[in-house]
C-alpha cells in the first residue's frame, strides 16, 4: 500500500508539470485556433533564462524564476505581435507549421545565447522529506504539487469569475462573434500567448532539477502535454488537465507494476486505442454538423 501511495504522490508531481504545459497548449488552441507545438521549446528557452540569472548573476532562485517569467511574458507578446497577428488569412495547417518553425528558432537561438554545455538548476527545497502512511515525499515534491494545483485553481477562477476570463471564454467560443460584441480579441490572444509562455517556464523550472538544462529539457513534457490535450479533449480547458494527471499516474503504475522497459509504450498504446473509440477525448463533445 505504501508503494502505491508513493507512486501516486510522485505521479501528482509529474502530472502537475504535464498539466501546466497542457493548459498553455489548450489556451492557445482555444483563443488562436493553433496547436502550439512550440510550447516546450519556449519553456526550455525561458528556463535557460532562469538558470543563467541564478548561476551567472547570483540571483536567488525565486527571483530568477520571476525573471524567467518576465522573459516568458515578453516572448509571448513578441510572438503574438510579430507573427500570429500576421496569419489571419493563413490556412490552419500553415499555422501549425509556423509553430514548428518556432521550435527551430528557440532551439537554434538557445545554444547561441546560453552555450551548449548542460546547466544545473537546483530545487526550491534541496533537502527534507515527509513520511505519509509509509510513503516518503520530499519538501520540494510537496511544493511542486501544491504549486501546480494552486496555479490551476487560480487560472480556473480567473477563467470563470473575472472579465478577462469571460473575454477568453468568449473568444474561445467564437472569435469573430466576440469581436463583433466588442471583446478586444487581439489583447486576449496576446495575453494568452504570454500566459502560455509563463506556464511553460514554470513547468521547465519544476522539471529541471531532476535532469539538466539543455535544449532537450522539455521534449518529453511537450509530447505528454500534447497527448494529454488529445486524451482530455480540445473542447474544454479542464479536459487536458485531467488527461495530464491520468498520464502521470498511468505511466508510473505501468512502469512499476507491468514493465520498466515497455510500461510507457503500453500507456501510449492504451491511449491510442481509447482515442480510436472516443476521438473527442474524455470530456470532449462530439460535434455533429447538420446539412
Amino acid at each position: 500500500m505504501s508503494t502505491l501511495l508513493q507512486l501516486l504522490l510522485r505521479s501528482l508531481e509529474t502530472g502537475g508539470i504535464y498539466a501546466l504545459a497542457a493548459l498553455g497548449i489548450i489556451i492557445i488552441y482555444r483563443t488562436s485556433n493553433i496547436t502550439h507545438f512550440a510550447q516546450g521549446s519556449m519553456g526550455m528557452f525561458n528556463t535557460f533564462v532562469v538558470t543563467v540569472l541564478f548561476a551567472t548573476f547570483g540571483l536567488p532562485l525565486w527571483l530568477a524564476t520571476l525573471g524567467g517569467m518576465l522573459s516568458a511574458i515578453i516572448s509571448g507578446f513578441l510572438i503574438d505581435f510579430a507573427i500570429i497577428r500576421r496569419t489571419q488569412k493563413v490556412s490552419p495547417v500553415a499555422k501549425q507549421i509556423i509553430t514548428l518553425g518556432l521550435i527551430m528558432i528557440f532551439t537554434g537561438v538557445a545554444p547561441m545565447l546560453f552555450g551548449v554545455d548542460p546547466l544545473r538548476l537546483p530545487k526550491f527545497f534541496e533537502a527534507g522529506s515527509v513520511e505519509f502512511f509509509g510513503a516518503s515525499i520530499s519538501y520540494n515534491g510537496i511544493f511542486n504539487i501544491i504549486l501546480g494545483v494552486a496555479l490551476m485553481l487560480l487560472l480556473f477562477y480567473i477563467l470563470q469569475k473575472t472579465k478577462i476570463g469571460l473575454a477568453i471564454r468568449t473568444t474561445a467560443s467564437n472569435e469573430s462573434t466576440a469581436r463583433l460584441m466588442g471583446v478586444p480579441t487581439r489583447k486576449v490572444t496576446m495575453f494568452s500567448w504570454a500566459l502560455a509562455a509563463m506556464l511553460g517556464c514554470l513547468a521547465g523550472v519544476m522539471i529541471a532539477p531532476v535532469t539538466s538544462v539543455t535544449i532537450n529539457l522539455m521534449d518529453s513534457v511537450q509530447v505528454n502535454a500534447l497527448i494529454a490535450c488529445v486524451l482530455g479533449g480540445f473542447q474544454t480547458f479542464y479536459g487536458p488537465i485531467l488527461g495530464a494527471y491520468l498520464i502521470g499516474i498511468g505511466k508510473n503504475i505501468l512502469v512499476y507494476y507491468v514493465s520498466s522497459v515497455w510500461g510507457e509504450q503500453l500507456l501510449y498504446l492504451i491511449i491510442l486505442l481509447f482515442i480510436v473509440f472516443r476521438p473527442q477525448g474524455l470530456v470532449g463533445r462530439k460535434i455533429v454538423k447538420k446539412v
